[in-house]
């Protein structure tokens, strides 16, 4: 089978790479994530067997690796994450007809616990937005980071490449750019859009702007970074929520919790979320029935007699 990328001359792993970049669409912290996860494998080769040739390795080889990294108390979610890298490696080496067996064809994933995601409630989102100080330009910014979070569902990447251009308030909208390239337009709710102008408006402030394209930058005009907004995030939450986990991928979860709760279709809400499939989608749905069965036991006749 033919795949576009592929170089006879090149080595198998760089013509897997160059396919996870060009036609997979990966982003470079995806393919960074895979070359490490198959340089670890290949390491462990060369340290256990003398032979760093991933594609010669049996599964006998493969769980040995296994073991090795249960024993490095490693988590399950963690080791399998690295299998499905080594995986996707082998499939790819199949459709180039590198290899005639896939070692890791009838591996079974490690179980995992299932990590209970607990949303915000409204009410912690409105305290926190409350909190921002919109005074300067970074409370500004925060608060507009905070709000697109909540009110698009929006990840944390797809917001810290968000470009200028992106924004059209004219229409009430904002373009995002997913996995893959994949792109996806969401509508401002009016107050967000309010937060924008008065956002938009301290950024011509500033006196420089290295990328004029970037949408959201710290106070000395570079592009904000990911752990950046991470720190935003917590920073805020940690003095109105008393929840373990707080980050922007919880108030992603928020948003779409909240809107199933409220009656949302969950394909609108797969669309607005950027999922392939309505399998990740599904995952917010637990919460939304949690608070179906308060509703139910609150207001049932047969509950209250």
């Amino acid at each position: 089978m033919y795949i576009g990328v592929v170089k006879p001359n090149r080595m198998p792993l760089q013509n897997f790479i160059d396919y996870l970049l060009l036609e997979k669409k990966y982003s470079p912290n995806t393919i960074v994530a895979y070359q490490k996860d198959l340089e670890a494998f290949r390491s462990f080769l060369l340290s256990d067997y003398s032979d760093a040739q991933i594609s010669q390795a049996n599964y006998s080889q493969i769980r040995s690796w296994i073991v090795q990294l249960v024993d490095s108390n490693i988590s399950n979610r963690t080791i399998n994450r690295k299998l499905s890298s080594l995986n996707s490696y082998y499939k790819f080496l199949l459709k180039t007809e590198s290899i005639k067996i896939n070692p890791l064809a009838k591996h079974k994933a490690l179980k995992v616990s299932k990590k209970i995601q607990i949303p915000f409630s409204e009410v912690e989102i409105s305290n926190v937005l409350k909190s921002i100080p919109t005074n300067t330009f970074e409370g500004l910014r925060d608060k507009l980071i905070v709000e697109l979070f909540y009110s698009t569902g929006m990840r944390r990447i797809e917001l810290v490449q968000l470009q200028l251009e992106a924004v059209d308030l004219s229409q009430g909208h904002i373009k995002v750019v997913g996995k893959r390239n994949k792109e996806r337009i969401i509508p401002l709710l009016p107050s967000v859009i309010l937060t924008f102008q008065a956002y938009l408006s301290a950024r011509l402030n500033l006196e420089t702007i290295r990328d004029p394209h970037v949408l959201f930058l710290t106070k000395k005009g570079a592009k904000v970074y990911e752990m950046l907004v991470y720190r935003i995030i917590t920073g805020y939450f940690d003095t109105i929520s008393t929840k373990v986990k707080k980050s922007p991928h919880i108030l992603r979860h928020s948003f779409a919790t909240h809107l199933l709760s409220n009656g949302a279709d969950l394909n609108a809400v797969k669309e607005l979320l950027g999922h392939s499939s309505l399998a990740a989608t599904q995952v917010y749905t637990h919460n939304s029935v949690a608070e179906l069965k308060k509703v139910y036991e609150k207001s049932h006749p047969r509950t209250l007699s």
